[in-house]
């Protein structure tokens, strides 16, 4: 197969997609990179039906690739994820809206161009967990214990653009990560990024039914194979705080190699997943989920 990977400057050298191009280079397949952050690129002669089996993107959110993406994609070309899915989980504001209506455990979730706009928001929601709508890897991420703290904030806020912001789940400080990976789940723990003394780096643990069907769920409310989903475990149970349409798949087991195997399959099949709200015509029914649980570690569970 020939397969494009749009690769931003930030992840060049890390090891998901790196790895996983190696992996397909190694089995046989071509494997073309653009890095649409500093490439110049004639977009008639790279963007054109039958040029690959399939894009794969892994930018950060709002930068330049999904465009090229939605662009493959708007040709013919087979994506992965498919691009319109991405869309959906990339702007955060939009993925709380899609998430919500669609009754996944998500926090209610405040929107505004403009950081003053927040200041309506009822002192009783606080504290707050404010960031970019279009934030990745937990950048500019924060705690905002209060209005004043809030109104202190503004000028910080007021250069990352349209911002959400929601109620704060109380927890233990410790993020669940999972990700899905070829129709199978795997959980890790990792420190919040608002509690980052907690000192646990990653780590996988046993993933229970509560949280494996929720993550299920995710795949399917938002048309996604490929895809990382972060719950807290709240004092109400489990709650979404975020989804990624290609993560990193630490602790995952020879990520590389199943990762590679996921994205071969869904170009193979052109892309064919869960439907999405996004979608005029529901899509097929996606294959069922196996959950990978390993023995519990440190009597997380």
């Amino acid at each position: 197969m020939r397969l494009c990977f749009l690769v931003e400057e930030r992840y060049r050298h890390d090891g998901m997609p790196q790895e996983v191009i190696r992996q397909l280079t190694a089995w046989g397949h071509q494997v073309d990179v653009l890095r649409p952050g500093r490439s110049l690129m004639r977009i008639s002669d790279a963007i054109r039906a039958g040029s690959h089996d399939a894009w794969v993107l892994k930018t950060v959110s709002g930068g330049p690739g999904l465009t090229l993406l939605e662009a493959a994609a708007a040709v013919g070309l087979t994506t992965v994820n498919d691009a319109r899915s991405i869309r959906g989980v990339r702007d955060k504001a939009l993925a709380a809206a899609i998430g919500h209506s669609r009754g996944l455990p998500v926090p209610a979730t405040y929107a505004a161009a403009r950081p003053e706009a927040l200041a309506e928001i009822p002192e009783s929601e606080f504290p707050l967990v404010v960031k970019p709508a279009d934030g990745s890897s937990g950048r500019a991420v924060r705690l905002v214990p209060s209005p004043d703290r809030l109104a202190a904030l503004g000028p910080e806020l007021a250069r990352e653009g349209m911002l959400i912001a929601q109620p704060y789940v109380p927890n233990s400080g410790i993020d669940l990560k999972v990700y899905c990976v070829g129709g199978e789940l795997y959980a890790t723990e990792r420190s919040s990024p608002l509690d980052p003394d907690q000192g646990v780096r990653g780590r996988r643990v046993a993933l229970s039914p509560e949280v494996a069907a929720i993550a299920a769920e995710v795949g399917v409310v938002y048309g996604l194979e490929l895809y990382g989903v972060d719950i807290v475990l709240g004092p109400d149970g489990p709650v979404v705080v975020d989804v990624n349409d290609f993560p990193s798949f630490k602790e995952v087991p020879d990520a590389a190699a199943r990762v590679g195997r996921a994205v071969l399959d869904l170009a193979r099949r052109g892309g064919t997943g869960p439907g999405t709200v996004l979608d005029a015509v529901p899509g097929p029914v996606p294959a069922p989920v196996a959950v990978q649980m390993p023995v519990t570690v440190g009597g997380a569970g």
